[in-house]
């Protein structure tokens, strides 16, 4: 039976399982889900309605870190994690930097600037407190590379597309890499394997229409998701009304409850 990845090309928790299967030569087919409750097969195999969710064969698995750990038991050739408790411990450190605390401030420039949360000064305060984060991430990733030519070691892997989503999210958004640096270097070859360049080029695709999102966030047809490292980033920045605004105009929404 054919693997079933739910997902969405923009969300950085679903690209890097994507890249994993890809490095893998794993074939899946990808769902775009029903985020609204309508697809009783997404929401069993994901209870709190979020991507990833894969699914193989009576094997269903939420969550991105646990789908790859998933992955790499189930196709461990060719391996993705390094050798040693250390060195995979670092990877594994790499990999939450980058989902709790970098994805955040990347979520939350696309919440200003694509979907226009806030304005004016409010808006230019966030974004300079975003890009201050930012240099800050990409620091300690460029002390994480420490003369390696992978994130992950000598070989690409777990490390680099755990943190890829976000070095290129960030660098859409404004604050790239600075020019020279060991993590600019590491971004083009990153970019430049075919599995990233194939994910990269989906996520690119998926955003044709994206100028309608304010007005659908507006009229609260569309929702995002605050909770956690996103909802922590705007309450400790600065964006607090930003929060309040979105629930008392119902243009927000929090984790699914189970039931």
């Amino acid at each position: 039976m054919s693997v079933i990845l739910y997902e969405h090309p923009l969300s950085p928790y679903a690209q890097k399982v994507k890249i994993a299967l890809l490095e893998k030569g794993v074939p899946f087919e990808p769902r775009l889900p029903d985020f609204f409750g309508g697809d009783a097969t997404f929401a069993a195999a994901s209870p709190r309605l979020e991507v990833p969710a894969l699914l193989d064969g009576d094997t269903a698995v939420f969550d991105s870190t646990i789908i790859l750990e998933y992955i790499e038991d189930r196709w461990p050739a060719p391996p993705l994690l390094p050798r040693g408790a250390a060195e995979r411990a670092r990877v594994r450190m790499i990999e939450e930097l980058c989902d709790t605390y970098y994805e955040a401030i990347n979520w939350a420039v696309y919440e200003i600037r694509v979907f226009e949360r806030a304005t004016g000064e409010l808006a230019a305060r966030l974004l300079a407190r975003a890009a201050e984060q930012v240099r800050g991430a990409n620091a300690w990733l460029e002390r994480a590379l420490a003369g390696r030519p992978w994130l992950n070691g000598e070989a690409f892997g777990w490390g680099d597309l755990a943190a890829l989503p976000a070095v290129h999210a960030a660098a859409l958004g404004g604050n790239p890499p600075p020019p020279g640096s060991a993590l600019a270097a590491w971004l083009e070859r990153v970019r430049a394997r075919p599995s990233v360049a194939e994910v990269l080029a989906a996520a690119a695709e998926s955003m044709a229409g994206f100028e309608m999102l304010p007005q659908l966030v507006a009229s609260g047809q569309f929702k995002r998701e605050y909770r956690d490292h996103r909802l922590e980033w705007m309450l400790r920045s600065g964006g607090t009304e930003i929060v309040l605004e979105g629930m008392r105009r119902g243009t927000i929404r929090f984790s699914q409850e189970l039931g």
